[in-house]
């Protein structure tokens, strides 16, 4: 990659950053820790970060007692054409107060096949879940004899939307003041709002370009007028017109 190239990548990522920025703050509040653009070479990671460039949790309060925090980490780097800023991989893990291992991961892997890209896995303990992976052991001998540990239900990825409606950070937000009723600023649900109706837009519009063929004739249904291009770009099935999650 050029250095053109490299600066882009991290002029685009730091926006990406600043928006994450303004999302948590408009909804947890001012306090919030701001998110910032690292360049790893190959991606650009955005999280939460300190003064001296460690990562951070972001602090999330019940009633005004922070008994919860979200960890926030995206990868950033080109999408197939070089033309847009793509996620590569994005981890959302909802932890309580103290405890290392999370409760919920809302995590994305852009080129997974195996598990789904786009997942969550639950870090609770039922029987009948238990009950079921150890079933699916037994079709998997090597696979289980190498574990040699009881199942748990956090190994099961739950697909979510597939690589175009995946969840948002918007999403996590409002499943935690659903939920748990977590401390919100004041005009919480406006900035959410907003910022979905944004998301579903871009995503749209993405899946548009993955299937024009497909789009057209929908528009033609509705009675729109839609030709094709005379120079027709080839498929890019991976970009994203912006990076958002997750």
């Amino acid at each position: 990659m050029t250095a053109e190239g490299v600066s882009r990548l991290d002029e685009l990522a730091t926006e990406f950053a600043d928006d994450l920025t303004a999302l948590t703050r408009g909804v947890l509040g001012e306090d919030t820790p701001r998110f910032a653009a690292l360049n790893m070479g190959a991606r650009v990671r955005v999280s939460p970060i300190s003064a001296d460039e460690r990562e951070l949790r972001i602090p999330i309060s019940i009633n005004d007692e922070p008994v919860l925090s979200l960890r926030a980490r995206y990868f950033c780097c080109w999408d197939g054409s070089s033309t847009f800023l793509a996620t590569d991989q994005a981890d959302i893990h909802l932890h309580y107060a103290g405890i290392p291992d999370p409760l919920i991961r809302f995590e994305y892997v852009r080129n997974s096949k195996e598990p789904p890209g786009a997942h969550i896995q639950v870090h609770a303990h039922r029987d009948e879940m238990a009950y079921l992976l150890r079933l699916a052991d037994a079709g998997r001998p090597r696979q289980g004899l190498r574990r040699r540990k009881l199942p748990r239900l956090s190994e099961i990825h739950f697909p979510v939307g597939g690589h175009r409606m995946r969840p948002a950070l918007e999403d996590v937000l409002l499943f935690m003041k659903r939920e748990f009723a977590i401390t919100t600023a004041p005009g919480w649900r406006a900035v959410i709002d907003e910022r979905l109706r944004n998301w579903r837009e871009i995503q749209l519009m993405s899946a548009v370009r993955d299937a024009p063929e497909a789009a057209a004739e929908a528009l033609r249904a509705l009675g729109y007028t839609v030709q094709p291009p005379t120079v027709i770009r080839p498929r890019v099935a991976d970009e994203d017109v912006k990076l958002y999650w997750p």
